[in-house]
């Protein structure tokens, strides 16, 4: 099932580093946005009554908030795991404001036309849940994006399989399923040309996108 919610922007702030004693700025600092074009399917970074729904149901799972004041350090200190985690795999942790978004390429995540997660890909997800279920007060949207090479209604649901396929390796792993929308876009919100090989390669990924349950 898809479910659908949006981003959220909080503004940065002061906050005591709890390993240090040292007060410390969040960072605010917003990335490019990725992508463009429109979709079947909405995710995430597109509704905010989604969100809305999707914050109650996760209050409701007994998913606690952030205290609006905490929640830069939060996702500082999520992000600053998730690169030491994932360093050298192949995979890009970026923050776009409060969200942090972890890139996927397609070459080290499925095989051409396969919606299977490669073998050698399950300990970089295993590194990811370690993070995922330490944080707990986030939402993940779980996205697959496709080149142009194929039809449209293909690329659609490979996308979608592709994104599907890295949730469930994600909930095996203990990250909870409340907690996930899993949705694809197929062709449609490419981050690089599909004129050249190297641009295709780019746009056939599956991207994670964290976004803080702020209270």
């Amino acid at each position: 099932m898809v479910m659908m919610c949006a981003l959220v922007g909080v503004a940065s702030c002061t906050t005591v580093n709890p390993y240090t004693g040292e007060q410390q700025r969040s960072k605010a600092a917003t990335g490019a946005a990725v992508g463009a074009g429109v979709g079947a399917l909405v995710g995430i970074a597109s509704s905010s009554d989604s969100k809305k729904r999707k914050e109650r149901a996760l209050k409701g799972a007994g998913i606690g908030a952030i205290a609006g004041a905490g929640v830069g350090y939060y996702m500082d200190v999520q992000e600053a795991e998730l690169r030491r985690e994932l360093e050298e795999t192949g995979v890009s942790v970026t923050r776009d404001g409060d969200n942090i978004i972890l890139n996927m390429p397609g070459n080290i995540t499925f095989d051409i036309d396969s919606a299977t997660v490669k073998g050698e890909f399950i300990p970089v997800l295993e590194s990811v849940s370690k993070v995922l279920t330490e944080y707990r007060s986030t939402m993940i949207e779980v996205a697959g994006h496709t080149d142009s090479t194929g039809g449209e209604r293909y690329n659609m649901l490979l996308s979608q399989n592709r994104a599907q396929a890295v949730a469930n390796q994600l909930i095996g792993l203990g990250v909870e399923a409340v907690r996930l929308d899993i949705v694809g876009f197929g062709q449609s919100r490419p981050i690089a040309s599909n004129d050249s090989v190297a641009g295709r390669a780019q746009n056939r990924r599956v991207e994670l996108t964290v976004l803080p349950l702020v209270e």
